[in-house]
């Protein structure tokens, strides 16, 4: 495996939090909250665009970022992280995972291997009665998701969203908007 593909392969597949040891990241929030709804995994699949992130080494350089989950045969899910490299016409990486849902989650929060035995925590925090958006974290509060169904949003649906991230404890200035 070349070395991107490998960083690429930890890195893009930052929507499942510390596949990696945590990095030497600032807390944006010490005291993460449980997700606070349940998740129904038939909704939540499908393609999800991140629209801002708290900033990591595995993440450098990604705009355009978007994550595809389908349920496997062997019901766990397939995931399917891909960015661009420096704009959002940048070049292509992509990264494969498998995630389940962890037992008494009330299918909000789920377990994502990149490689074996490597397992990161990804925590639907919060999310769109419609499955519209979704805040994503993790149990440090080093990392932090906004995900969206369109690729688009406006700055309003946007600002909507970090004062929803604000809600949850989170430090919004430690936020960066993602280049769709």
């Amino acid at each position: 495996m070349k070395p991107l593909s490998l960083l690429l392969a930890i890195g893009i597949g930052t929507l499942s939090g510390a596949c990696v040891p945590l990095e030497n990241r600032p807390v944006g929030n010490a005291n993460v909250p449980q997700p606070s709804k349940p998740v129904e995994l038939s909704r939540y699949l499908g393609k999800w665009y991140e629209q801002g992130r708290y900033e990591a080494s595995f993440q450098a350089g990604c705009e355009a970022v978007a994550a595809q989950y389908a349920l496997k045969a062997d019901g766990t899910v397939s995931v399917i992280n891909s960015c661009r490299q420096g704009s959002p016409s940048g070049a292509l990486k992509t990264a494969e995972a498998s995630a389940r849902v962890v037992e008494a989650s009330n299918g909000a929060k789920l377990r994502v291997t990149f490689f074996w035995p490597f397992e990161g925590d990804y925590w639907i925090l919060d999310r769109a009665p419609d499955y519209s958006w979704s805040i994503v974290g993790e149990p440090s509060g080093r990392y932090l998701w906004i995900l969206t169904r369109s690729r688009p949003v406006s700055p309003q649906e946007y600002s909507t969203l970090v004062s929803r991230a604000k809600t949850l404890g989170y430090n919004t200035a430690l936020l960066r908007r993602t280049q769709q």
